[in-house]
């Protein structure tokens, strides 16, 4: 990764920070479970970088949800390692979809966003329920999961519209692209 690269995954990071604290302040629903919006910053990195990108956005965009539904919430240690694993893996997901479907790159792309989106959430899904199950077994995991499920598909559906829009929307795209322009990022 080259420093432009590099400055792009802080920022995505950065952002995916920023909306996760402002989220976080504004809709908190119990002790452990506040809506949150910082996967963004990793689905932006993504679909715009490609899958390397993704992933390590993804995973500055998680310390601070892990750091406060973690050490200073329910889930311990092992909030703080989990948490940006499983919005890695989103962002790399969102980057493995985008340069499969060319996203961006052909008509309607807007509209390919939105399952594109929700898609790219799945293997952070299934993480965290493996994540539940394993910090606190199948009879209490469970339960919490499916609660932090629709949660999280509540959220998902907002940002794959809010994805829809940033691809869709021209200015946008076209200076996020401007910056990978004559580097090989979607590796």
């Amino acid at each position: 990764m080259n420093a432009k690269t590099i400055a792009f995954t802080l920022m995505m990071g950065a952002l995916g920070t920023a909306l996760f604290a402002i989220s976080y302040s504004l809709g908190q629903i119990s002790t452990s479970i506040a809506l949150d919006f910082s996967l963004i910053g990793a689905l932006i990195a993504g679909f715009f970088g490609g899958p390397t990108i993704g992933f390590t956005s993804g995973l500055f965009v998680g310390i601070l949800p892990g750091i406060m539904f973690g050490p200073l919430g329910t889930g311990g240690v092992m909030g703080l390692v989990g948490l940006p694993f499983g919005k890695a893996l989103s962002g790399l997901t969102a980057g493995l979809i985008a340069k499969s479907l060319n996203l961006g790159q052909k008509p309607h792309s807007s509209l390919l966003a939105i399952p594109a989106t929700l898609v790219a959430y799945v293997p952070e899904s299934i993480f965290t329920y493996a994540y539940f199950i394993a910090l606190l077994g199948p009879e209490i995991g469970t339960p919490i999961f499916f609660t932090v499920l629709v949660k999280a598909l509540f959220e998902v559906s907002i940002m794959s519209v809010i994805m829809a829009a940033l691809i869709g929307n021209t200015g946008f795209s076209n200076f996020i692209r401007a910056h990978f322009k004559g580097m090989s990022t979607k590796k």
